[in-house]
């Protein structure tokens, strides 16, 4: 059960691995931690995977026997439980969702008095959890809490905070993966009169269509076939819990840290965090205008970098963008949507900006399946080898090792979600990423490990 504790949230298999019991225990040690940090009560959301509901009732058991104050808010985008401890006065929220993760998982992200409960924070309550859980059964027991319709306060935010843009003349469309997004997106883009046509709009914990994971190509064709149906020049698909957006133009997929660019472009010396998989000539470009730094994979790690350091903004490859300049530092893809269509607006032609970066080659973000409970040894061991090759380069391990030159780079990190290694590759020349292809296949194949390109 140890392995469900990952870096920055807890994820695992329903019933196998995240079973009631567990939630239960969790619930009462999570409670009594908050208590401890002056947190009186706290927010209780879940995206739409079909485990929530006895899990929902299972967590607020355990926060009941803790005494603390619990609110529930239904099923909700994760940005919402967010949104509940800075404009609804709940000092906490857990929020019930494996984000992008296939439907088999669930799992637990947790903010205690606005900052995220992760790391060593979370591991070290692993032992206390599990003692607990021999208090607990798996039943379904009757909870108390009161129902915050947080939902409702975000959308009048959202509509307030964005209503120049009422009434956009041209159409966009979404992707809401039929998670949680599927009614907040949609409802803001028809209060702002923004004419939209969103697709698997209603909410289904199977994910029939396609997994909630907008950074996979083959789950954006559907969207891409939407956009040529309704003449869109712009769209946006998002993930399960609706913390990660990926935007699409009719002619490109743009990435998050391209993303983060345009949003750099359009401020005054900004300030940016950038993760590891971030492209090196986005972090150049943005460097001329302002500052970026680079940080660790995980949205808890960069929503601490990004207040602790006053960044203006924040994002992950994957799509995470953390707003930090008029909002609040966390990750949220509906709020990130509108930033976009307000750029947008006043200049539709992304292309030519993204058109004038410096040319680059790069690989997708691949990943390689290995055993969850070797897949940091193996990490290590990669480490290891790379530093005894005495490189003519800069090695960074602020998360598995990035291997900078000065025309390109090379990753691999371990996934913090799910059982791989992850690589990303980027050149200035197709010839040099073939090199840097080639190099890491062998010295992957030192570990056994195989990897096409």
């Amino acid at each position: 059960m140890k392995h469900i504790f990952r870096e920055y949230d807890i994820r695992g298999i329903y019933a196998s691995e995240i079973t009631a019991q567990f939630t239960k225990a969790l619930g009462y040690v999570l409670g009594k931690i908050m208590l401890s940090k002056n947190a009186k009560s706290v927010s209780v959301g879940y995206d739409a995977r079909l485990s929530n509901n006895i899990l929902h009732n299972a967590l607020i058991y355990g926060l009941n026997k803790s005494k603390i104050k619990v609110y529930s808010l239904g099923l909700v985008p994760t940005p919402v439980g967010y949104f509940s401890t800075y404009k609804c006065n709940i000092d906490a929220n857990i929020i019930i969702s494996a984000s992008h993760n296939p439907k088999e998982y669930n799992g637990f992200k947790i903010t205690i008095n606005k900052e995220s409960f992760f790391g060593d924070e979370l591991a070290n309550i692993y032992n206390e959890v599990k003692a607990q859980m021999d208090n607990f059964d798996n039943k379904i027991e009757d909870v108390e809490y009161e129902f915050l319709d947080a939902k409702e306060e975000y959308l009048q935010f959202l509509q307030e905070e964005f209503k120049d843009l009422k009434n956009l003349n041209f159409n966009i469309s979404c992707d809401l993966a039929n998670g949680a997004a599927s009614y907040v997106a949609k409802e803001i883009l028809n209060r702002l009169n923004i004419k939209n046509t969103c697709i698997l709009d209603e909410f289904d914990g199977e994910f029939k269509t396609h997994e909630p994971d907008p950074t996979e190509e083959e789950n954006l064709q559907m969207l891409k076939t939407q956009m040529q149906k309704d003449n869109s020049s712009i769209a946006f698909a998002f993930d399960g819990d609706a913390d990660r957006v990926v935007c699409l133009l009719k002619d490109k997929i743009i990435k998050g840290d391209e993303l983060c660019y345009i949003f750099a472009k359009n401020m005054q010396n900004p300030k940016i965090l950038c993760e590891v998989k971030c492209s090196k000539i986005i972090y150049d470009e943005i460097n001329k205008l302002g500052e970026c730094k680079m940080c660790k994979t995980g949205h808890s790690n960069i929503k601490k970098a990004i207040k602790e350091h006053n960044f203006n903004l924040a994002a992950e490859l994957s799509g995470h963008i953390f707003f930090n300049d008029i909002y609040f530092g966390y990750d949220d893809a509906i709020y990130a949507m509108l930033r976009i269509l307000r750029i947008y607006n006043k200049n539709p032609n992304f292309n030519e900006l993204l058109d004038n970066l410096p040319k680059s080659f790069k690989s997708d973000e691949i990943k390689i399946k290995v055993d969850e409970n070797n897949k940091f040894k193996l990490m290590q061991d990669f480490i290891n080898n790379i530093n005894s090759l005495n490189l003519n380069a800069s090695i960074i391990l602020i998360d598995g090792v990035r291997i900078n030159y000065d025309d390109g780079f090379i990753l691999l990190r371990a996934s913090n979600t799910s059982p791989y290694l992850i690589t990303r590759l980027e050149a200035k020349s197709k010839e040099r990423l073939k090199e840097f292809q080639i190099f890491l296949q062998k010295e992957l194949k030192k570990l056994s490990l195989d990897l096409t390109f």
